[in-house]
């Protein structure tokens, strides 16, 4: 499909605006490197909020989020757990504040204030500056594939010839995937953290005005009920049993045999013996949340906030600006996908392309000029999750590598400019590794439970523990990490004669978080502890709650009128409410989409509820 002229020029109106605005705003970012990587601390929480969700708001998510809600039904809605989504509610209760009054710039930086200086300080800091650059690149050839393949479903290919494309199949959405992100490099190169926040608040609002138009359109073309023949019992409920309980062969009519081969999906996914997957899903959802924001843009948008409590307030208004309206585009979307299945579907019903069908359900419902508008609301969440995700990498290159080790005494500009060349460097490594990819899931898969899987145990005891020490540190993470890249490469048999167990990155998380474990408790108990110096400043400043105790009466001795950190029960009490609360924010527009007007106003009571308690237990006691 092509779209039309009309389409086109807002498509490309809005990458020349986009363009236009980073580069007007670039000057700001120039002046040194804090205000280009952290926009000099003066942007307002609400905004980097708006810009930290349109971050999130990206097209792969969403093609597989849709995925996934048309296969599992509202039971999808706890799949997401897997990154964890709410890792945002353990932010929002305590950790922003916690890493918002260390006042770095990278989350590498951020070792210091824990483990002082010295070789194990420096081990430590190598090693998460390691492990940032890999995240960052994984998600970017991750974006890569996702933009590549909506693009190309769209606008002309730029290859034709058919023996090359038979021997490439992915070129066209390899070279519309590298346009894409040389137009957003540009723009995040040169004008920084203030170009990024600033674009983004722009592509959140064209991103809202998208998902409500679909939402919408998908209300007026499939009257109320008729997703009821298109989907089995059970679909409709978010609660399970210890099996999925769906079983799409109880469909019939013209769509019937594709539908029917979902149950092979669910086996395929490994998600059949749904209670299990939602324990591990929780197990390790619990440990990576506790274990605070991994080292990328989520982590910068809380170090670039004003101080700790707006630090908490951007990472709650996180999830009121970006599931609510994602939800109802993806609400829309399956709908529409579900009710013409038939002739929408063209892929591979054993190796699902289900990214596929997105392009054909806006071409095929969406009128011309409202496709374009969408268009470019699409592409801006890709530009936006690209963009964040770029301008977070630089930061470790040139603060923590260049600055630290090779020319710590350069002027602002240079570090600036080496910032730039920092952007494009890993700008070129992303797609290089995009281009190899061709599975979108398995990239979020391995990110998400094998990688994570590694970073969890020592970021977890860095906050809690305070015998744990900078050697601790550096031997869990390269434990950790080692185990991550180690074990897909072994491919052990016997992970594959249990369904569950098909997904191998998932299932090999608490492998991956024992021995980064044992490597951060034998790596801390083998060596002398920190400096007490240092995690008394640690201490003083942070104000964790945990294992401090020996610290605790050393400040007070020093200092009797030191009052610790005794919120303990009440962040757990708010973590727990706060859950609730986010997870309404998500099912609330799905059953408002499907008219299931019992469940959405039940919703709608528990979400305000749980406000309410939020207000008086977590907003109102707020501190710096």
């Amino acid at each position: 499909m092509n779209l039309h002229v009309i389409d086109l020029g807002i498509v490309v109106l809005y990458l020349i605006a986009t363009v236009f605005i980073g580069y007007w705003v670039s000057h700001r970012a120039s002046r040194n490197i804090r205000s280009y990587f952290l926009g000099g601390n003066t942007l307002p929480w609400y905004f980097l909020g708006i810009s930290n969700a349109s971050g999130m708001f990206d097209i792969a998510g969403t093609m597989l989020i849709v995925y996934w809600l048309a296969v599992y039904g509202l039971k999808s809605i706890w799949i997401p757990w897997l990154w964890p989504v709410f890792n945002q509610i353990f932010l929002m209760v305590y950790l922003s504040a916690w890493l918002r009054r260390s006042r770095v710039m990278t989350g590498a930086e951020w070792i210091r204030t824990r483990f002082g200086k010295g070789l194990a300080a420096n081990l430590s800091h190598i090693i998460v500056v390691i492990f940032a650059l890999v995240s960052v690149i994984g998600f970017l050839s991750y974006g890569f594939k996702g933009i590549g393949k909506f693009a190309s479903a769209f606008l002309p290919p730029i290859v034709t010839n058919p023996e090359y494309l038979l021997k490439h199949p992915q070129i066209n959405v390899n070279l519309y995937a590298l346009i894409l992100m040389a137009v957003t490099t540009f723009y995040v190169v040169k004008g920084g953290m203030f170009s990024v926040v600033i674009t983004e608040v722009i592509q959140y609002g064209i991103l809202i005005i998208s998902s409500i138009a679909i939402g919408i359109i998908a209300m007026t073309q499939v009257a109320p009920g008729t997703i009821d023949a298109f989907v089995p019992e059970g679909w409709k409920s978010i609660w399970f049993g210890w099996t999925v309980g769906l079983d799409w062969t109880q469909i019939s009519g013209a769509a019937s045999d594709k539908l029917h081969a979902f149950n092979e999906w669910i086996v395929n996914d490994g998600y059949q013996m749904f209670g299990l997957f939602f324990i591990m899903m929780l197990f390790k959802g619990i440990f990576v949340s506790a274990a605070g924001p991994a080292p990328n843009y989520d982590m910068q948008r809380i170090l670039a906030t004003r101080n700790p409590s707006e630090a908490s307030k951007m990472s709650s208004l996180v999830n009121v600006v970006l599931n609510p309206g994602r939800y109802f585009m993806i609400t829309g979307l399956t709908v529409l996908a579900l009710v013409h299945f038939d002739s929408l579907y063209t892929g591979s019903l054993t190796e699902p392309d289900f990214e596929s069908i997105l392009p054909e359900v806006l071409a095929t419902y969406v009128p011309v000029g409202l496709l374009g508008f969408l268009m470019a609301g699409l592409f801006a969440a890709f530009m936006s999750n690209f963009a964040a995700t770029v301008n977070a990498a630089p930061a470790y290159i040139v603060n923590d590598i260049y600055k630290k080790y090779i020319n710590p005494n350069a002027d602002e500009k240079k570090y600036v400019m080496m910032s730039y060349a920092s952007s494009l460097l890993i700008v070129i490594i992303g797609i290089t590794v995009g281009f190899l990819i061709t599975s979108i899931n398995d990239v979020v898969l391995w990110l998400t439970a094998a990688l994570w899987g590694g970073y969890t145990a020592p970021n977890v005891l860095k906050w809690y523990w305070w015998r744990f020490n900078g050697y601790g540190y550096f031997w869990g993470m390269v434990a950790g990490i080692g185990a991550a890249l180690i074990l897909p490469l072994l491919n052990l048999g016997i992970l594959h004669k249990w369904p569950l167990l098909n997904n191998f990155s998932m299932n090999a998380f608490p492998i991956i978080l024992l021995v980064s474990t044992a490597g951060s408790v034998l790596g801390s108990l083998l060596t002398k502890p920190e400096d007490p110096e240092t995690l008394k400043n640690f201490y003083k400043s942070v104000r964790p709650w945990g294992f401090w105790k020996p610290v605790h009466k050393m400040v007070v001795r020093e200092d009797p009128s030191f009052e610790g950190n005794h919120n303990f029960w009440l962040d757990m009490f708010n973590i727990v409410v706060g859950i609730v609360w986010q997870t309404t924010l998500i099912a609330f527009p799905i059953f408002l989409v499907l008219r299931e007007w019992t469940p959405f106003l039940i919703a709608i009571g528990i979400m305000a509820g749980t406000t309410l308690i939020l207000k008086f237990t977590w907003w109102n006691k707020l501190k710096d």
